[in-house]
This record gives structure tokens, sequence and C-alpha cells, in this order.
């Protein structure tokens, strides 16, 4: 998979869940202590996202963390693979936008049939998956 794409994608991902991408990537690519560190964040966003008064991935703290997670995947794949890091960066950071809203509608839309937790956790589902199918086709 290209690097510029896989910078977009990653971002998609980090916008449904902000340290999800981080955290495959650098379990698969980077194994270490920072990778599992990573990797505890994500589960622990994962059950603070069930809490009905978490504040919305839009709001400007959850948009900005998304943003900069976002466009750090985005430097990373594509530093690594030799393309320029810049469009790396600025392809997270608008995958990121893409993924907060779009994935924030598709919630809703899914909550309103199949009830909030099941949409949360299927939302966690398909950022695992689609984090770990992209990483694995960067390798």
């Amino acid at each position: 998979m290209e690097s510029l794409v896989a910078a977009l994608l990653l971002g998609v991902i980090t916008g449904l869940r902000t340290f999800t991408a981080l955290a495959v990537l650098w379990l698969v690519r980077h194994p270490g202590p920072f990778a599992y560190l990573l990797g505890g964040a994500a589960i622990f966003e994962y059950a603070f996202d069930l809490y009905p008064k978490v504040p919305s991935r839009t709001s400007p703290g959850g948009l900005t963390g998304r943003l900069f997670a976002g466009a750090f995947c985005g430097w990373a794949v594509t530093a690594t693979a030799g393309s320029p890091p810049s469009a790396g960066a600025l392809l997270g950071a608008s995958g990121a936008l893409i993924g907060a809203y779009g994935g924030l509608t598709a919630r809703r839309r899914a909550a309103s049939l199949i009830s909030a937790v099941p949409a949360a956790l299927l939302e966690d589902v398909i950022a695992i998956a689609g984090a770990v199918a992209i990483v694995l086709n960067l390798t």
C-alpha cells in the first residue's frame, strides 16, 4: 500500500479512536515499552468511550488530539517509506477530520438502530481491524 494512502487511512482510523492507529503502528513496527503504553491508552479509550458523559470527539479537545495523532501517524508512515513526511502529516490530519465527523454520523445512526453500547463496540472493532489491515499491508 502506498504510504500516502496509508497516512490518510490511518488518519481516518485516528478520527474514530485517537490511540488505535498509533498503538497498532507501534506494536507492529516498534514493539517495546512505548508501544505497550500506547496499547494501554487505546484500551483505556475503549472503556472510557462507553460512558455517556464523555465529551464528543468533535469537541475542541477531542478533535485537537485526533488531529495531532493523525498527523503523527501520517508523518511516521511516510517518513519511513521515503515519501514527504509533511504530506503524510497533512493527509493524516485530514483523515482524522474525516474519521471524526464521519464516524460520529455513522455511530449516531448505528446507535439509533442497535443502541449506544453495541454501536460503540462495533466502532471499536472497525477501528482495530482497519488499523491492523492498513499497518500489515505496509510491511
